[in-house]
Formats: structure tokens, sequence, C-alpha cells
């Protein structure tokens, strides 16, 4: 029997503007998978939920063993689960999850990859189910790029998105005003591990990067001194993780805070930033 139901939600993005066009992106397969296979594991249902109602399209440079810590084993399980598994092949509309209520979600999950940074970052809905997660207290967990969904909850969201592309910092903090996680610590996808994206990946620069974005909004942003170390930061209902290293553990502190939420009636965690 279910515990209870956990909103996954997906981006839809197959291309992200770099400067001087466009670079291939999408979401991360482990970064998926990962925590979803440890929430189902745990007792946990999964509703999983896009802009469009398609399933995300999988960043060609996730599909490695690399991200699964060089285990062919767990790298099969994994395309296994996300090629026939039903919880990640029955997509609906993010905007349909939404009309039709939130309440009976107990978390929202959404993974990284840079796609989020293309259509959840100022996507009207996201909006919607963040600021139901904030109000109730309920976990509300990203991980990699994915935090950046979180600037979808400013009133003004793809002005400011516009403002960060044209390079206008000041003018993306003024839009920022009002942000309902301005002042909480977060982390993300660090600048210095955006370039190896950047140079490895993309063959591009981006216009901006996510540790610059989130703080312009007004984050306490914490990133780790070494690139690709494990780490992540919890600050009330919220829980992100800054890499794709960072999938295990994020799908550890979920399942923690979802069973501490059924037991006690409550998700708000102290602040605290756990690294492994």
């Amino acid at each position: 029997m279910s515990k209870g139901k956990v909103l996954l939600v997906g981006s839809n993005a197959t291309k992200i503007e770099v400067q001087g066009g466009f670079g291939p992106t999408g979401n991360y397969l482990n970064e998926t998978v990962v925590p979803v296979m440890a929430l189902i594991a745990a007792g946990y249902e999964i509703v999983y939920a896009t802009p469009t109602g398609e399933k995300s399209h999988i960043d060609e440079a996730s599909d490695s063993v690399v991200h699964f810590g060089g285990d062919k084993a767990a790298y099969d399980r994994a395309k296994e689960f996300w090629a026939k598994d039903p919880a990640v092949n029955k997509v609906k509309t993010l905007k349909s999850v939404v009309d039709a209520g939130l309440d009976e979600y107990l978390a929202v999950f959404v993974p990284g990859g840079q796609a989020p940074i293309v259509d959840l970052m100022q996507d009207g809905d996201m909006r919607k189910v963040l600021n139901h997660f904030r109000e109730h207290a309920k976990p509300t967990a990203l991980l990699c790029h994915g935090p950046i969904a979180l600037v979808a909850a400013m009133p003004h969201a793809q002005e400011f998105r516009a403002a960060l592309i044209a390079g206008d910092d000041a003018k993306a903090k003024a839009l920022a005003k009002g942000w309902p996680y301005a002042g909480y610590e977060m982390t993300i996808f660090s600048a210095s591990e955006e370039k190896w994206v950047e140079n490895d990946i993309l063959h591009a620069k981006m216009y901006f990067n996510p540790p610059q974005a989130l703080t312009d909004a007004g984050g306490n942003v914490k990133t780790t001194k070494v690139d690709f170390e494990p780490n992540v930061v919890i600050d009330r209902e919220l829980i992100t993780g800054q890499n794709p290293r960072s999938d295990h553990p994020i799908a550890e502190k979920l399942v923690e805070a979802l069973d501490r939420s059924l037991k006690k009636g409550s998700s708000r965690p102290k602040s605290t930033e756990a690294r492994t």
C-alpha cells in the first residue's frame, strides 16, 4: 500500500540558448531515475508531469555508466526503468495536475540537466506548484540544475530570466522582489562545474550560470569548493542537491523528510547542510 503521492516534474526542453545559438539539453538520466526508484522502494507513489504532458528528453551526456559510478548493472536497471516502468511512462500535463488540486501530494521533486533553465524556470504552473508546497511546508526537492525552477515562484519570472540573458543583473535583482525563497539556503550546479559543460558538451558559453541566477533572486547559495563533490542543502521544506553525484544523497534526504512528515505531521526540517 502506497504511503502517498510524490509529484515528479520534468522538463520538455531539448535545446538551450547559448551565446551564438543553441545547444542540446534534456533531463539527466541518473538525476531522474535514482531518486524516483528510491522513492518507490520506500513506498511512495510517483505522479509524473511536464509542461506539455510529453515525456522528458534524456540528455545524451547523461546516458552513460559514468553517472552510475561505473556500475553497469545499475545503469542497465536505470535504462530499463526509464524505458518501461509505468511511473515514468504515464505523463500528465503540469496544468492538469494543478487544476486537479495539489493537496494529495506529499512532496515535489524536480530533476536536473540544464533543461529546467529553458521551461520550468519561467512556467506559470510551476509557480503554482512551488507556492503550494512552500505554503503547506511540504518537502520540495530539486537536483543539480533543477533548483533553477525555483525562479518560477517569483511574480516576474519570465522578465527575470530575460534580464539574466541580457546581462542586466541590476534589473534581474529588481524583478526578483517578492520571491518567496529569498533568504533560503540552497545549492545548485556550480559555476565551475558549468564550465565543464560549456567546454565539453555545449562547446559554447551560457548567458548566465545557475548560482548567479539564484543569488540575484535572493537565495543564499552554497556550493562545494571541489567540483562534483556530492552536496545537499536543506532549509525548512526546501531540499536541494548540487550536481549529478548528489542523486543518491538527495534521494535519501527526501525519503527521510517524507517519512518524518508522516510520523510528525510536519515537514519543516531545520536548516542544515549535508555532504557525503
